[in-house]
């Protein structure tokens, strides 16, 4: 099963990427790196540049069709520059339309506040993200990881980098869910 991981072209949290990408391939799945635009996309470690990865798809190339599940990284400045493209928010909105599991980490959810899926939802964040969350209706939690059922589609949270561990176990566990594994 592919696993997009949607990214900004500048912004992602390095860590944010590289441990859920590595525990999607320990699942036995395909991440595929998704962004508002092709070539290559620069991580940053805090606010300091770390390495560069290359794009598989850009997000006006690719449709939900196409994975099992979504991931979104976190990292300030990369849910804020994807909130503001329309075709990353539909692209992410559509995961929900179509009850595919999205998983979002640290700043990841201010994409899907923008995508308007958060109505009825129980999730989390960095705490900053709280009132945008409330605002958009969801009901915030300070939990290490954060599994909301409701439909469509299971939203998969967590609040920082500490948190990498539980919530690679936890998205991995739900998106085999969607695979028969």
């Amino acid at each position: 099963m592919q696993i997009a991981f949607l990214v900004a072209p500048e912004g992602v949290e390095q860590v944010e990427l590289t441990d859920p990408w590595q525990a999607v391939k320990d699942a036995g799945d395909t991440p595929v790196l998704v962004s508002t635009e092709p070539g290559k996309i620069q991580a940053y470690n805090h606010l300091d540049k770390a390495d560069t990865f290359p794009v598989d798809r850009a997000v006006a190339d690719t449709s939900v069709g196409d994975y099992g599940g979504l991931v979104l990284p976190g990292g300030v400045a990369n849910p804020d520059f994807l909130r503001t493209d329309e075709k990353a928010v539909a692209f992410v909105r559509g995961f929900f339309e179509a009850g595919k599991p999205v998983a979002a980490i640290c700043h990841g959810p201010w994409t899907l506040v923008e995508a308007d899926v958060l109505r009825g939802r129980t999730l989390t964040s960095w705490p900053s993200l709280r009132t945008d969350i409330r605002n958009a209706g969801g009901e915030w939690v300070d939990e290490q990881v954060k599994v909301c059922g409701a439909r469509p589609g299971t939203l998969i949270t967590s609040r920082k980098p500490d948190d990498l561990k539980a919530f690679c176990e936890a998205f991995t566990a739900e998106f085999a869910k969607v695979s028969g594994g």
